[in-house]
């Protein structure tokens, strides 16, 4: 059953009787379920093509805008520092304007960053549109866990699965046709980014629909948590008191910072030990479409287990395997390497998973995102340059993929810790237990 739960986690419907005397009509349930659902999907999909299409076209953006390396440099290390920046406001927003009417405003501002962004004429304007853009990812990453929660109790997996799909093939489609796309409407690199905007605006309209006839008034979420009152105020709740929510945090940004590492290295590492340009694209390709399926999978197979500590060692050993490949035999067994590390990168499903896993309430679920989110996009910020500097002082990539496997360790620990039968509320309450 739909449920807009705030302060708890149970499926009974929130429409009261008081609620019948409103002037606006709320939707029925199964219509409102099937827009969420496209709200999701929608959402995910453009969650990261902002990222990985101005990628494909680096060159040409900073030939175009006569940036500097230093500069694109920094536009490679915006993304997570937004995340984290803009990511802590997402709460606070969404208790005061509900979590639908804020993913509907950062849908907006990615439509808004990336419509412009290619026009502003200078390095400085594409760097702050970029940062509006970023802005509403940012919140929208947030949220999405909160919006599962709320509307899907009982389907937390599957949907999560769903979302994490629906994000992964829009991550590898900009990758992927960006540059195709680019050729085909004249091959101006202007155009090329801004088609993305399209895709983003169609993401507003569910969101808007919902908005519309569900409400984000202030008035809705109080009658909510009259409703349905909850044991303790979330809001009051002491996240950092959470082993737990630590421990997520910290797996979160440890898995992100592998994720970044491969965008952002692994074909230079292919293309280094002999593999061709054209093959090392393709090899990061099929690491990055790996995360299609199994995103599916593993959410639905995380949560019909009590402890998700398999599922990290199981993606961890397959990261160790990945690159030991790289360090012994980077070309020889590429392909088995791309493989291997397009499953062990499937730890942001189950991250977000379990975010949905550890707070009991709705309200707990959104501090819970934010402060595992925003820490860990600002601990997997030093990774992708560490591995740059590691690369250029000794010159080969043995340093550098051994940083990339030591990481995997701690990674592998952290992520047995959060993934505890444990809720954060009961944790905050009483102080963490050992």
């Amino acid at each position: 059953m739909v449920s807009e739960e705030t302060g708890t986690t149970t499926s009974t419907p929130v429409c009261s009787s008081a609620e019948s005397a409103e002037p606006r009509p709320h939707p029925t349930r199964a219509w409102a379920t099937r827009l969420v659902t496209v709200g999701i999907v929608l959402t995910a999909l453009n969650l990261r093509p902002a990222i990985t299409s101005f990628g494909a076209l680096l060159e040409d953006v900073r030939d175009g805008l006569g940036m500097s390396g230093s500069v694109a440099g920094l536009l490679t290390s915006v993304p997570p520092l937004c995340f984290a920046v803009f990511g802590v406001m997402a709460p606070r927003l969404a208790r005061r304007f509900g979590p639908g009417a804020v993913v509907c405003a950062g849908m907006v501002a990615i439509t808004a960053g990336l419509a412009i962004r290619p026009y502003t004429g200078s390095a400085v304007g594409f760097l702050a549109a970029s940062a509006l853009a970023l802005m509403g990812i940012a919140v929208s990453n947030v949220l999405m866990p909160v919006i599962v929660k709320r509307w899907f109790p009982d389907r937390v997996g599957s949907m999560t699965g769903l979302y994490s799909m629906a994000l992964a093939l829009g991550t590898s489609a900009a990758a992927a046709v960006t540059v195709p796309v680019t050729d085909a409407l004249g091959g101006g690199w202007q155009s090329g980014l801004a088609v993305w905007a399209g895709l983003a605006a169609a993401a507003v309209l569910p969101w808007i629909g919902l908005v519309r006839a569900r409400g984000a008034d202030p008035r809705d979420a109080e009658r909510t948590r009259a409703a349905h009152p909850a044991p303790r105020e979330t809001g009051g709740l002491r996240i950092t008191r959470s082993r737990t929510a630590w421990a997520l945090a910290v797996f979160f940004g440890l898995q992100a910072t592998a994720a970044y590492i491969t965008m952002g290295w692994m074909a230079q590492i292919f293309r280094d030990a002999g593999v061709s340009a054209g093959t090392a694209g393709l090899l990061l390709a099929v690491t990055m479409v790996m995360g299609v399926p199994l995103a599916f999978v593993i959410p639905r197979l995380a949560t019909r287990m009590p402890h998700q500590g398999p599922i990290v060692v199981a993606l961890g050993v397959c990261g160790l395997a990945g690159y030991a490949g790289l360090y012994l035999a980077p070309a020889g067994g590429a392909w088995a390497w791309a493989l291997l590390l397009g499953v062990s990168n499937c730890a942001f499903p189950l991250a977000l998973t379990m975010v949905g896993m550890r707070a009991r309430t709705g309200a707990g679920v959104a501090q819970l995102s934010a402060f595992a989110q925003s820490t860990g996009y600002l601990i997997s910020i030093p990774g992708p340059l560490l591995v740059g500097v590691l690369y250029q002082h000794s010159g080969g990539w043995g340093l550098p993929i051994a940083l990339m496997a030591a990481l995997m360790i701690p990674q592998i620990a952290v992520g047995v810790l959060a993934g505890r039968d444990r809720t954060v509320e009961d944790e905050a309450a009483r102080g963490p237990r050992p």
